[in-house]
């Protein structure tokens, strides 16, 4: 009997990671789709990927021949190169300790024994019209559980993008500022820089020029300032600015300049990360704020 054909692009994320999280999963045959989409409210990004696998695989109800395509590399290469080493050692890494995730592997493998499966690698955020979609699916799943944002009383809202020409490279930031009916714009330049840094100094600059004494909100599309700002910078500080290797973080001076931000006022942070039709207006001016500064900066 000839197996039914499908296709199936998976996706799944938690912002901060470890943090809530979403996923989706989208299954083609013939003239045919279905679209599955969960949640979890204390996740990570590679178990939502994991999850998103193994709720496809479990929609279909008789062996099927698959195209399957995902932005994960842990998962393609869990399942394409590693899986049986883990099987073999007792679901087990080298030096003893289990396998992370060890559970939803077992599960994915159950299921995936049940195809036959070509497995796909699709470069995230790169144009391809499925993967985005069920990036966005995942997104909205995740957001269906994220508590309101609540903002201070009287909070300035800030918006910052930057935009650089190769990284490193000339590189800009943009900054729209929003307070009691006003709108600001202010930009800068480096000849040399990076993207990440271009982010983090937009972000002081702002707080330079706003009062000490206002709360702010923050909303920035970079996952580098968002999950550095909320999660990543306590871990930083407790080692004395090394990372967990040793080495010193990238952009010292600046995290430490906004780590002193931090404590000597209130900021709330928004992850605007999404398409671009979905970011908040004051995003989209701030990003065009960071291209014209650019420009000027290459073509002066």
């Amino acid at each position: 009997m000839t197996k039914q054909k499908v296709t199936i692009y998976s996706d799944g994320g938690a912002d901060p990671n470890p943090g809530i999280g979403g996923w989706a999963a989208l299954l083609r045959y013939g003239e045919h789709e279905k679209v599955l989409t969960g949640n979890d409210p204390h996740t990570t990004n590679n178990r939502m990927e994991l999850q998103a696998a193994i709720a496809a695989l479990s929609a279909l109800n008789r062996a099927c021949d698959i195209e399957f395509y995902t932005d994960s590399e842990y998962v393609r290469r869990g399942i394409t190169e590693w899986i049986d080493g883990w099987a073999a050692a007792g679901w087990k890494r080298k030096g003893g300790k289990p396998i992370p995730n060890q559970e939803l592997w077992q599960t994915l493998w159950t299921q995936v024994k049940k195809h036959e499966i070509n497995w796909h690698w699709v470069k995230g955020h790169a144009g391809n019209r499925d993967n985005e979609r069920v990036d966005q699916l995942a997104r909205k799943a995740r957001l269906a559980i994220t508590p309101a944002d609540t903002l201070f009383e009287d909070a300035i809202q800030v918006y910052v993008r930057a935009s650089c020409k190769g990284n490193p490279g000339p590189g800009a930031w943009g900054v729209v500022i929003e307070d009691d009916g006003e709108t600001e714009q202010h930009s800068g330049t480096e000849a040399k820089t990076t993207n990440n840094r271009m982010e983090l100094v937009g972000v002081l600059e702002a707080l330079a020029i706003l009062p000490a004494d206002r709360p702010v909100q923050i909303t920035t599309s970079s996952d580098y300032v968002f999950q550095g700002a909320t999660g990543w910078i306590n871990g930083w500080r407790r080692r004395n600015w090394l990372k967990k290797d040793g080495q010193p973080i990238s952009n010292q001076d600046l995290w430490q300049a906004l780590d002193k931000q931090l404590t000597s006022r209130p900021i709330h942070w928004i992850n605007g990360k999404g398409a671009k039709s979905d970011q908040p207006q004051g995003l989209q001016e701030a990003s065009q704020v960071a291209v014209e500064a650019l420009k000027l900066l290459t073509e002066s």
